[in-house]
């Protein structure tokens, strides 16, 4: 158990490091709305276009990367969306077995499927080299092996999930000390 533990501690620094890459691409992110409301406005003003299509298809990419890159860290966190009328009052014992079921049965399965559906689409893209029908838009086949890349992480987070929820119901590991001290 000790090598699989190993092995869940080595997906969850590298989810953290992609995470915490994910959570800088907010700030760009920002810039570059803020970038794209300021440059339309004062464009119109001083008769000049100061923004493109490039610039807002960026805002989008950007999005899509924090999105998908740091669903896996959320993940590890647990920061995902979780109805827990019930859940939330179980020993952690009941909590471990209900998350490596929810993991072994929903999470790694649709991951796989999402990875199986998209990967004739993104094939596709890369054979045509697929941009943007917008004038002056972006390349995007890039951006959509991402989603590739994302679904990719949440199945490794979800393995090192599975390993830590085994052994907390088996007794191997104690509830606290899943969680690491690297934060945001």
């Amino acid at each position: 158990m000790e090598k699989l533990l190993e092995i869940s501690r080595i997906i969850d620094a590298m989810n953290d490091r992609i995470g915490k890459f994910a959570g800088w691409l907010v700030m760009v992110m920002v810039v570059v709305g803020v970038w794209n409301v300021v440059g339309r406005y004062l464009g119109k003003a001083v008769g000049q276009s100061l923004t493109s299509n490039a610039l807002i298809e960026t805002q989008w990419y950007l999005f899509s990367l924090v999105f998908l890159l740091g669903a896996a860290y959320a993940l590890k966190h647990d920061e995902h969306v979780r109805v827990d009328v019930f859940y939330s009052n179980w020993p952690p014992k009941w909590k471990a077995l209900a998350d490596l079921a929810g993991t072994l049965l929903f999470l790694i399965p649709f991951c796989i499927l999402a990875i199986g559906f998209s990967l004739n689409a993104v094939i596709a893209s890369w054979q045509t080299l697929e941009t943007s029908p917008d004038p002056g838009g972006l390349p995007r086949y890039p951006i959509k092996t991402v989603p590739l890349i994302g679904f990719a992480l949440l199945i490794l987070q979800g393995i090192s999930q599975a390993i830590k929820n085994y052994a907390i119901f088996t007794g191997q590991l104690q509830p606290q000390e899943t969680h690491h001290e690297s934060e945001l």
